[in-house]
């Protein structure tokens, strides 16, 4: 079998469809100028949580930092303009306007993106699109956050701009979510996924590896399960199967400031980068290769982290997951459930 290639434009050959080179794909697919990047600028919009406010419970997820996972957010609740404004700042030196040719997705990451009165979302969603360059949205939320009113407004939003929701599951399983304090299960997940999908919304689903009571084997069946095929993993009589759009896995982080680092001072989630490495690749070769992938690492402040320590060095571990995937000859989908028939062999 032939490994799939999914882009070669750096010159090297990814066998992980990254969302990065997805969007130059799609762009050309649309018959349009593709930009040399598209980045997320990451919003604080001042949302809460129902777990943090005391409406589903309080202190928020066991994991959570304090900024609500967003700790590189530029805070936007007077100013969305200003904010993004912020954020093109921060990201100048990497992504400089007058050198790449550069359009945005306004990312709102903090905490819950979803849970306010929904004129208060379209005040501050649309704020967000009108801004220059900015060429679509995401949002984050919890899967028990998306009443009717808000789906309207989602699916609304979708047919005029570019935009995903992604979905805070972290885990299938049950019990860890309310050792973690989700507030929130499987069954939430699989009601918004069905109800965001059948409105034609791309869904990007986030899972942590690594949390507290989880054998190797309950982490991977979280990653085969959001994969499957939506019509026969909640909606057996659709006629149309579906998938989730993209997929975030990392490594849990244990910060300073979290419910975890007060209740698991001592916990570290995996002794080494390579044993993180080995359980992440032997994931991606569940992942069907149409589905993207947003992030495969994690990444917390230095000053923040507790474990494991070594999750700062963002891209050495990336260079030792791809170098890794070379090395075994391996890459996304490898032994994936296809919906779509036989996978083509260069993907791109």
């Amino acid at each position: 079998m032939k490994p799939i290639i999914f882009d070669t434009s750096d010159g090297q050959q990814l066998r992980i469809n990254m969302i990065s080179p997805w969007f130059r794909r799609h762009y050309a697919e649309l018959g349009l100028d593709s930009p040399a990047k598209i980045v997320k600028l990451s919003l604080d919009g001042g949302f809460t949580c129902p777990n943090r406010d005391g409406s589903k419970g309080t202190g928020g997820c066991l994991f959570c930092s304090e900024s609500g996972s967003g700790d590189m957010a530029s805070y936007a609740v007077s100013d969305i303009t200003e904010a993004l404004d912020g954020q093109i700042r921060l990201l100048s030196d990497k992504w400089p306007s007058d050198k790449y040719h550069v359009k945005y997705l306004a990312y709102f990451q903090s905490y819950t993106n979803t849970y306010a009165p929904v004129d208060e979302l379209r005040a501050k969603f649309e704020a967000a699109l009108e801004a220059p360059d900015v060429v679509g949205i995401a949002i984050a939320t919890r899967p028990d956050c998306i009443p009717d009113d808000v789906l309207d407004l989602l699916s609304e939003l979708n047919k005029r701009t570019f935009l995903w929701v992604e979905l805070g599951l972290q885990t299938i399983h049950d019990s860890t979510a309310e050792a973690m304090n989700l507030c929130h299960g499987r069954a939430d997940y699989d009601d918004a996924v069905r109800r965001l999908t059948s409105r034609g919304i791309r869904v990007v689903t986030h899972l942590i590896l690594g949390l507290p009571g989880e054998s190797r084997e309950m982490m991977l069946e979280s990653v085969r399960y959001t994969c499957s095929s939506i019509s026969t993993s909640i909606d057996p009589d659709s006629s149309s199967p579906r998938r989730i759009f993209g997929l975030k896995l990392h490594m849990l982080n244990v910060v300073r400031g979290s419910g975890m680092a007060a209740a698991m001072p001592d916990y570290v989630p995996f002794d080494s980068m390579e044993e993180y490495i080995d359980l992440l690749i032997t994931a991606l070769e569940l992942v069907p290769p149409e589905i993207t992938l947003h992030r495969i690492s994690g990444d917390a402040p230095r000053a923040t982290l507790i474990a494991p320590e070594w999750s700062y060095k963002k891209r050495t571990i990336l260079n030792n997951i791809h170098k890794e995937m070379r090395r075994r000859d391996t890459w996304q989908g490898r032994f994936a459930e296809t919906s779509d028939g036989p996978v083509k062999s260069v993907f791109y």
